[in-house]
């Protein structure tokens, strides 16, 4: 993965909003709905649809984003390859997150089972 300081402050200075709709549109377009996209993102991160609304509208960083929620223990458990770098090679915790999230996104776009999006839980 690039490992640029450059890079990973690009990933933590993104606001969550501006990815938000596009996380949306993906899942949407593949038949899969919001409320599903929400129970993933609850998942990993602990908000609520209530807080998680609250962050959308307050247009935090990805680096804020993180830094509120409390990470699914399971978290690590997701692994594979996004936007083309093996997320458990990823070095940067912020960073790996994000891809976290995205990796989740796209297992729920691609149409797997939520029971296996969720790890198990």
């Amino acid at each position: 993965m690039n490992n640029s300081d450059t890079h990973h402050q690009r990933i933590a200075k993104m606001t969550f909003a501006s990815v938000y709709p596009m996380y949306v549109e993906k899942v949407e377009k593949k038949g899969r709905t919001k409320e599903e996209l929400h129970q993933v993102i609850v998942w990993l991160t602990g908000f609520d649809d209530k807080k998680l609304q609250e962050l959308i509208e307050a247009k935090v960083t990805f680096e804020a984003f993180f830094q509120q929620a409390s990470l699914n223990p399971n978290a690590d458990l997701i692994t594979g390859v996004i936007c083309g770098y093996r997320i458990e090679d990823i070095e940067n915790p912020l960073t790996r997150q994000v891809r976290y999230l995205d990796k989740l996104v796209d297992e729920l776009a691609k149409g797997r089972k939520m029971e296996k999006i969720l790890r198990g839980s």
